[in-house]
C-alpha cells in the first residue's frame, strides 16, 4: 500500500505485475524502432509490404483502372487491409470485421458505386450502350438489357458475400476443430488430441492463405469492373 505519492518511486513497492522487464523490452524496442537506421535501411516490414503492393500494381497496369486519378494507391491500401484484417481475424478472441457483411459490404459497394457514377457523368451513353451486347437479336433485346442491369446491381452483394462467406466459413471449422480437441483431452489425449493437434495447425495455415487470396479476389474483382468504365 502506498503511504504517500514519493512511495511510489521505492522499488520495494512494486509488484510483480508491474513488469519491469516487459517495459524495458518494448522501450529499447521503440529506441532501435526509430532510432536512425531506421530511416537509412528500409525495414523488412517494408519489403513485404512493396511485394504486396507490386502484386496488385501489375494486375491494375493491365487494366483501364490506371487511367483512373488515385485507382491504384487505393486499391493497393484496400488490399493491405483486407490481408490484415483477414489475418488478425485469425488471432484468438480478436474480432473478425471481414467474416460480417456489414463490413465487407461497406468495402465494396462504395467503390463500385463510385465507378457506376463516374461513368454516368464522364460518358452516359457509352454506359447505357453497354447493357446491350453487339449483335443481339432484336426480340431479346429487352430480356438483355434486364439481364445485364441485375447482373451489374448484383455485384456488391455477390462481392462482399464472398469475402464474408469464405473468412467465416474458415473461422467455424477452426472453432470445431478446437472444440473437439479440447474434448478429446479427457478421452484418448495420446492420440486424437495429437491428430486433432496437427489438423488445427495445417488449417490455420490454410487459412493464413485463403486470407491473402481473398483480399487479391476482392481487389481484382473490382479492378476488372474498372475496365467497364467509359473510355
Amino acid at each position: 500500500m502506498l503511504v504517500d505519492i514519493f512511495s511510489s518511486f521505492d522499488d520495494h513497492n512494486q509488484v510483480f505485475m508491474s513488469l519491469y522487464v516487459l517495459v524495458w523490452i518494448f522501450s529499447v524496442f521503440v529506441i532501435l524502432l526509430f532510432s536512425s537506421s531506421f530511416w537509412v535501411n528500409s525495414p523488412r516490414w517494408a519489403e513485404i509490404m512493396y511485394i504486396f503492393k507490386d502484386t496488385v500494381s501489375s494486375q491494375i497496369f493491365r487494366s483501364f483502372g490506371l487511367n483512373l486519378g488515385g485507382f491504384m494507391a487505393l486499391i493497393s491500401g484496400l488490399f493491405l487491409l483486407l490481408i490484415f484484417l483477414n489475418l488478425v481475424g485469425l488471432i484468438p478472441y480478436v474480432f473478425s470485421g471481414t467474416s460480417h457483411l456489414a463490413v465487407s459490404f461497406s468495402l465494396g459497394f462504395p467503390l463500385w458505386l463510385s465507378l457506376i457514377i463516374s461513368g454516368v457523368i464522364y460518358l452516359p451513353g457509352s454506359v447505357v450502350a453497354a447493357l446491350l451486347p453487339m449483335g443481339a437479336p432484336a426480340p431479346l433485346n429487352p430480356f438483355l438489357v434486364l439481364i445485364e442491369t441485375v447482373s451489374i446491381l448484383a455485384r456488391p452483394i455477390t462481392l462482399s458475400v464472398r469475402l464474408m462467406a469464405n473468412m467465416s466459413a474458415g473461422h467455424i471449422v477452426l472453432s470445431l476443430i478446437g472444440n473437439y480437441m479440447v474434448a478429446s483431452l479427457f478421452v484418448f489425449p495420446n492420440i486424437s488430441a495429437f491428430v486433432l493437434l496437427s489438423i488445427q495447425v495445417l488449417y490455420t495455415i490454410f487459412e493464413f492463405g485463403i486470407g491473402i487470396i481473398q483480399a487479391y479476389i476482392f481487389c481484382l474483382l473490382i479492378t476488372l469492373y474498372s475496365d467497364e468504365h467509359p473510355h
